[in-house]
């Protein structure tokens, strides 16, 4: 099954569990969130990224450029661990990720959560490549990629568990929207998935055809 039909999947599965207010909370904020033209924002295919540094799963310093010396870059954003789309998105990736590596691109992923959060997310899903832990968003703030969740919102995620003060050690409760970008050597987005709806991934499928072509 497709990373694409295994999120429809969860998100038919999710429609059945909440209640009717639960959801019309967390569409709204979908709404909310097209409506403020911030994926129009980010950056795309074409666009430059900044200098990128942060520290991996085991709190060590990695940088996207000394990456590119050698590859491109699959980066995607994430949520955080607690997301069960993050999740299958991740676990879709690694299966993929000898394909990337074989058509010459690291895969990479970038998160709000604080490194032994992301560590908890790597061992979790068995994940084999970096997990970055970008706190304050400040990567994604770069590439305009980062929402302030909304009250009604923020309680919603209350009664599910999720502790995004925990999780991102601060009280923000700013996320990145899901984003995926290829990254040519040098520094050039060639690829981009921007979506305000957390349901949506860029399918891995997609990029290995993408890196097939380019």
């Amino acid at each position: 099954m497709s990373l694409t039909e295994q999120l429809k999947t969860r998100a038919a599965q999710s429609a059945n569990k909440y209640p009717e207010t639960v959801h019309k909370i967390m569409n709204t904020g979908i709404s909310e969130l097209r409506d403020s033209q911030l994926a129009n924002r980010s950056l795309k295919t074409g666009d430059k990224i900044p200098e990128i540094q942060l520290p991996n799963a085991a709190d060590k310093n990695i940088s996207i450029q000394e990456l590119l010396v050698s590859k491109k870059v699959v980066l995607t954003f994430y949520r955080g661990g607690w997301c069960p789309y993050c999740n299958l998105e991740l676990q879709a990736l690694q299966g993929f990720q000898n394909q990337f590596e074989a058509l010459g691109a690291t895969l990479v992923a970038i998160s709000p959560e604080t490194p032994d959060n992301s560590l908890n997310t790597s061992e979790k899903n068995n994940l084999s490549f970096e997990v970055l832990s970008d706190i304050d968003n400040k990567i994604a703030n770069e590439f305009n990629l980062v929402f302030t969740l909304p009250k009604d919102l923020i309680e919603v995620y209350k009664g599910f568990g999720i502790d995004l003060i925990k999780s991102n050690g601060n009280e923000d409760h700013q996320l990145p929207i899901a984003a995926t970008y290829v990254i040519d050597q040098d520094g050039t987005i060639t690829y981009d998935f921007i979506k305000e709806d957390y349901k949506e991934r860029a399918d891995p499928e997609e990029i290995i055809k993408h890196l097939k072509n380019n």
